[in-house]
């Protein structure tokens, strides 16, 4: 019991809070829950124990629907006489606003234990497993209630659920808005001249809220939107702020990061691992502060310093050593940014500059990247000084994201920033752990010239836009609207340095092109520049041919190189994240489900030579277990067995159902090995086999992988890695992916890199989904769902399709040559194992090479150059799949449409 927390949070000559407080009921434990309109609405729910009220935030409210689960913030202890506290807290003071009594009674575990002492005993043992199940006596709550503990949100995150009683039902009983002690609601105890205690003494109530806008016009966002950091992240840490900066490595201050960026997504999602922010509509902003000396730098690098000197000097009056990441910003009398006022920003005339903080990546001589993203903001909020309003921590929102999106939609904002809680930075990096979703279409431009009609006094008439694809300048249409005659002078003295003769587009545009949007007359003439400049415009949709539809200039971006600027294309969210909530049979399944698994233990104890193990109903013998399989990693074979077993339930998807090649090395990676196709009269009698035919006439059963026995049977033969086919026993002349193999040569792996990146820019310009993984050993392959629609013919065809046009686009250092001698030394683009029997090591296979290295499938975004075949082992693989899950699971998705896309295809790129 404490209630240090609790009180060192409050000031008790400024607000009537009680301080302390006993129970004198012998026999009964009493609850609460208080509605507390602060700078969010919420509801307090407070269970009496050990002396004190343990305490949960509800952002919205409890339900009596067992299908509804809702997010409970444990926040500090509170005295046992807060329990009647009603009023309203000063603005200024922490949780100010307004307290009613929405309901109180008694409550009892759901388990039947006499006398109140046994029951507390028992409730704070469920309490410190994480689990509470309770039995509530209240006027409006009633019945039984679990509290559960969550994962991924830190150690204060649970779920509050209600059990299916008769006391369940659907209606939303939040409605009943009345305080259970004065019969008030929130609106009538503002109202009706109640007091509070304020400066010493009890004042009139003054109307908070509109007090709150006056002093941060950006408070309206955080009021409307959601739950912010009062209510969780300070706690989100889990420990003492202290030893969370205590835990982090050394270094000294790193210089020049490019920052961690977020990747577009179609739509808004809710997820309680995933924390919201505010999309602000400014110039992302690094902010290096060391003994004095400032650095405040653009996203690639550029000074801001003298542009953005209000901030700078603010900066450089700071005594502390910090990296910080944000967004420097105007905003208006609203609380909201407007990119032009910033664009136009010149002094201190122009607007107030506002530079919001939402990430610190280093303080005071330690390295904060690798920390959780919940635990750097929870270190950014009690260390960065807010003394000056320029300067603010982004508030970080435990709401839905679906509402969320909603509120920033409803108030004008750009959009909103979704981070996974327990996210790393990763500098330079575009990842699927940070998300943005916009309200409005927006993108960066290259602007590549303009058009000036005859008869105009103006010093132009639009701007000539355009993209990077495939490394080529593609036109996406014109913009004529959005800026003044005075911009259009500034712009002017920027273009005349770059005017060139020749269109810088792979495809010169008709500029006057006849069009219902943006007619310009036939006289327009076109100046072209060289593609340096970069701007930002809005539009309402894009046409088929890719150009811009009522497309509006919003403002210069000078954070930004014209070589970085690409079409962006928001990705499905259900590509990135599965946002559908866990389905449970009813409310008592949910209360009782254990704790996440944190992984799979191993299968063979570590002494023993010989084990026995029951699997899937099937014994099997394990033998000479001490044997070292790869002799550099000390690696033997009980631990080949242990990763095959913990990595089961992941590679198995893309084994079931399949005929398997057995690839044997019964004596390690440096002893002889030979494959094994035939296994009739040698597999178990439960083994599953296939009888197959092949082109050549011979026959051979195969066998077919149906679960872990049958997997670590293989492993048992000395089948270091595991080779699937392309097909299923149930289509076995149609593969259900197809895929290239980037086999090097000479080549170094960035090239092989490099190739895999020009295969995904041309599946991506013919709207083709691929996924990729490291094949363990020298290259790359890339895999393309076909769903069993095609047979091995036509996806040969297909991937000869590709790798064509990407051979032509790297025909320095890739062949199409089979043969070896042929290729002189390039890296084979393989197609060919596109065919019936053919194999490959399979995703999650470990591989028969110096440092046990496993074929890891992979984000995309991790693709680049830098990445090693050792950075994915034995080692580690486990451990990265608890991060991670399954990547790869789309390959066994939808297929594509192969007659249409060859169209597409030839319609691209000829």
């Amino acid at each position: 019991m404490s209630l240090e927390k609790y009180a060192e949070k409050r000031d008790f000559t400024k607000t009537a809070e009680p301080q302390a407080g006993k129970s004198k009921a012998k026999d009964q434990l009493r609850f609460v829950i208080q509605k507390h309109d602060a700078s969010r609405l919420h509801y307090d729910f407070r269970l009496e124990m050990d002396g004190v009220l343990k305490s949960w935030a509800v952002p919205k409210g409890p339900s009596t629907d067992p299908k509804t689960k809702r997010l409970a913030m444990m926040v500090e202890d509170h005295p046992y006489d807060y329990r009647s506290f009603e009023g309203i807290i000063p603005e200024g003071e922490y949780g100010g606003g307004t307290v009613i009594v929405w309901d109180e009674g008694t409550y009892e575990p759901v388990d039947e234990i006499k006398g109140k002492k046994a029951q507390e005993k028992a409730l704070l043992t469920q309490l410190k497993s994480g689990s509470l199940k309770i039995k509530l006596h209240g006027e409006k709550l009633k019945g039984e209630f679990a509290l559960v503990k969550t994962h991924g949100m830190g150690d204060n995150a649970w779920l509050l659920i209600k059990h299916n009683d008769e006391f369940a039902s659907t209606a939303d009983i939040t409605k009943k808005d009345e305080s259970v002690l004065s019969g008030k609601t929130i609106e009538s105890m503002e109202k009706t001249g109640e007091k509070i205690w304020q400066h010493g003494h009890e004042e009139d109530v003054v109307n908070i809220k509109s007090k709150i806008k006056k002093k941060n016009p950006a408070k309206a966002i955080e009021e409307a939107v959601g739950e912010d950091t009062d209510v969780s992240v300070s706690d989100l840490a889990g420990s003492n702020i202290e030893q969370l900066i205590k835990s982090a490595p050394k270094s000294a201050i790193p210089k020049k990061i490019k920052p961690m960026l977020a990747t577009l997504v179609d739509e808004p999602f809710d997820d309680p691992e995933w924390l919201y922010e505010v999309k602000w509509d400014g110039y992302r902003a690094m902010a290096y502060i060391n003994n004095g000396e400032v650095e405040l730098l653009s996203r690639n690098n550029k000074t801001f310093s003298e542009k953005f000197y209000p901030i700078y000097d603010l900066l450089a009056k700071l005594n502390v050593n910090m990296v910080l990441d944000g967004e420097i910003l105007v905003l208006n009398e609203k609380g909201i940014s407007n990119f032009s006022d910033l664009q136009n920003w010149r002094s201190e005339a122009d607007g107030d500059l506002v530079y919001y903080v939402f990430d610190m990546l280093w303080y005071q001589g330690k390295n904060l990247m690798d920390l959780p993203l919940n635990q750097r903001q929870a270190i950014l909020k009690e260390v960065l000084p807010e003394n000056d309003d320029r300067l603010r921590v982004s508030k970080v929102f435990n709401a839905s994201g679906i509402d969320f999106f909603n509120a920033a939609e409803r108030m004008g904002l750009e959009g909103i920033i979704a981070k996974k809680a327990n996210s790393v930075y990763t500098p330079d990096l575009r990842s699927k752990d940070w998300l943005k979703i916009k309200v409005h279409k927006r993108q960066e431009v290259v602007i590549a010239g303009y058009t000036k009609n005859a008869d105009t006094p103006k010093q132009f008439s639009s701007l000539l836009l355009g993209v990077y694809e495939n490394e080529m300048l593609q036109y996406v249409g014109k913009v004529g609207t959005g800026f003044n005659d005075k911009a259009q002078k500034e712009m002017m003295a920027q273009f005349k340095p770059l005017i060139i003769d020749k269109s810088p587009f792979e495809a010169i545009p008709d500029v006057n092109k006849p069009s219902r949007f943006r007619p310009d007359p036939p006289t327009a003439k076109a100046t072209w520049l060289k593609p340096e400049l970069v701007c930002e415009v809005a539009y309402s949709e894009v046409t088929s041919d890719g150009v811009f539809r009522h497309p509006s200039f919003q403002g210069m971006r000078v954070d930004k190189k014209a070589g970085e600027v690409i079409r962006e294309t928001a990705k499905a969210i259900e590509e990135i994240i599965d946002s559908t909530p866990e389905k449970h049979p009813d409310a008592h399944s949910a209360a009782l489900k254990p704790p996440k698994s944190e992984g799979r233990k191993t299968l063979l104890n570590p002494k023993d030579e010989t084990q026995v193990r029951k699997i899937c109903g099937h014994e099997l013998k394990f033998t000479h277990l001490g044997k070292v399989y790869w002799p550099e990693d000390k690696v033997t074979k009980r631990d080949m067995f242990n990763y095959y077993y913990q990595v089961a339930e992941y590679m198995l998807p893309y084994l079931k159902d399949r005929p398997m090649s057995l690839n044997r090395f019964p004596n390690g990676i440096h002893g002889p090995s030979f494959y094994q196709k035939d296994v009739k009269d040698k597999a178990p009698d439960w083994a599953k086999t296939f009888p197959y035919t092949n082109g050549e006439g011979e026959h051979k059963e195969y066998l077919v992988a149906t679960d872990e026995a049958s997997l670590l049977w293989m492993v048992s033969l000395g089948c270091i890695e595991i080779n699937p086919w392309f097909s299923r026993i149930q289509s076995p002349d149609n593969p259900d992916y197809c895929v290239i193999d980037l086999d090097p040569d000479k080549n170094t792996f960035d090239q092989v890199i490099a190739a895999a990146q020009e295969v995904k820019k041309v599946l991506d310009a013919i709207d083709v989904p691929s996924f990729c993984k490291t094949s363990g050993s020298t290259g790359m392959h890339i895999y393309i769902p076909t769903d069993a629609k095609y047979d091995y013919d036509q996806t040969q065809m297909f991937a000869r399709i590709i790798v064509n046009i990407v051979n032509k686009q790297l025909p320095d250092y890739t062949s199409l040559e089979r043969m070896v001698a042929a290729r002189k030394g390039k890296m084979y683009l393989d197609f060919l194992q596109n065919r019936p029997g053919a194999t490959i090591a399979g995703p999650y296979s470990l591989r028969p090479k110096v440092g046990a290295t496993v074929s890891m499938p992979l984000h995309w975004d991790e693709v680049r150059a830098g990445l090693k075949m050792t950075d994915f082992t034995i080692f580690n693989t486990i451990d990265r799949l608890k991060e991670t899950g399954d990547l790869f699971k789309g390959v066994l998705g939808n297929g594509i449409d192969l007659e249409l896309t060859i169209k597409k295809a030839k319609a691209t790129f000829g």
